[in-house]
């Protein structure tokens, strides 16, 4: 290192290397400057910078030249700039030590996730630059991971999905049967991790056995200048025992589960990530039955509440057109009064129904429902045909006739 010269030029996030951002959030850091000896700065910046980019070139062939097209789309989520030592045409003098800087960015309320792809990508990175008179520039550059929300506890996402496709099984110029295909599963939304159910029933009517699979595809959609490419990977997968000539296999909720993926990307101008479960069967001699249900790969798993019922019911329904459940039973009746309030509490007729807490130091002060009181109601007087206080004689009335 020359003398007089920077020792360290870096760049820090407040998450750390680990840490994962979204739209509306704040990115805050430091930049560390170490140098030996006094150090003219003329400024120093920091930018964040994030979009999305896709290239790729085609060829084809014009008479005996092989011509390649090239095709590229960019878009722009965040583009922020901040002067941690502002340029005022002079310079600023550093004397030697440690110099810590903070910066902070108001990320925009709309960004895409991050993703890596063969034809493109969504980046993020932030750089800070040190602007020095005579000398080169000085440059730190740190990536860091945007995951945008995707809640599957939506209408849309918590239907059931289902459909049906046949086939005509040939050899050569003869047919060989019909092999048909129906499939459903109980949501569109799932989060990685999770198992879906699938629910399938194969039918073959055919003379050759076939064989009935699953797999959860991702879709990778790259989209330049009207052209579109696209680039389709397995991410899970499952196998069911072969069909035999005239038989019907019937999948009741075969497990298959999401593995650790990324989040589904649909509403980017220049690429798209979607997802698939895709239900085939091969069948000997002729293509494949393939019957495809979309599925969206979110980030907020179903909630335990709310949004749930409705996956419930929508649950309890599917089961019933595929006969795979019953209606529950009638309930049973509630219990009489006498057997849920104690007999001693019954006699204690003068006794408040909210009684006071008994050590006098215990206050409702504090977090929220941090002292609950118990209550019960008293128990009803006892059925009688007699009225057990009948009014006296003065009160009585009397025949205004006689």
């Amino acid at each position: 290192m020359r003398p007089g010269g920077v020792r360290s030029f870096a760049l820090e996030l407040a998450r750390g290397p680990g840490g994962a951002y979204r739209s509306g959030e704040r990115l805050c850091g430091r930049v560390l400057l170490d140098v030996a000896a006094p150090l003219r700065v003329r400024a120093l910046e920091v930018k964040a910078r994030g979009g999305a980019v896709t290239h790729w070139l085609e060829g084809r062939s014009v008479g005996v030249n092989a011509v390649s097209s090239d095709y590229a789309a960019a878009e722009t989520y965040l583009r922020r700039r901040q002067l941690l030592l502002r340029d005022t045409g002079g310079t600023t003098t550093l004397p030697p030590g440690r110099h810590e800087f903070l910066f902070s960015f108001q990320l925009p309320p709309t960004l895409v996730t991050s993703f890596e792809g063969k034809h493109g990508s969504v980046r993020y990175c932030i750089k800070a630059t040190l602007h020095r008179p005579w000398i080169p520039a000085r440059r730190a550059r740190k990536v860091f991971t945007v995951i945008e929300p995707v809640d599957i506890n939506t209408p849309a996402l918590l239907a059931p999905q289902a459909g049906a496709q046949e086939k005509v099984a040939r050899s050569w110029y003869r047919n060989r049967g019909l092999v048909s295909l129906s499939a459903k599963i109980d949501r569109k939304g799932y989060t990685p991790g999770e198992v879906i159910p699938v629910f399938a029933e194969i039918d073959n009517s055919s003379t050759c056995p076939v064989l009935p699979r699953a797999a959860v595809v991702q879709t990778q959609t790259f989209m330049a200048r009207g052209a579109r490419k696209q680039k389709q990977a397995v991410v899970a997968s499952l196998a069911g025992e072969p069909v035999g000539p005239g038989q019907r296999a019937l999948w009741q909720g075969r497990a298959l589960q999401i593995p650790p993926v990324g989040p589904s990307i649909l509403h980017c101008r220049v690429l798209h990530v979607d997802y698939a479960l895709k239900v085939c069967v091969d069948i000997p001699g002729t293509s494949k039955l393939l019957l495809e249900l979309p599925l969206v790969i979110g980030t907020i798993p179903l909630h335990p509440f709310g949004s749930r019922s409705s996956s419930v019911g929508s649950h309890a329904s599917f089961l019933l057109d595929w006969g795979l459940g019953a209606l529950p039973e009638r309930p049973e009746a509630p219990p009489e009064y006498s057997e849920v309030v104690a007999d001693t509490e019954a006699a204690a007729l003068g006794q408040s129904p909210f009684p006071l807490p008994q050590d006098p130091d215990v206050s409702l002060e504090g977090p929220f429902f941090a002292y609950f009181q118990e209550f019960r109601y008293r128990p009803p007087p006892l059925y009688s045909e007699e009225d057990p206080n009948p009014p006296s004689e003065a009160m009585r009335p009397r025949c205004t006739t006689c």
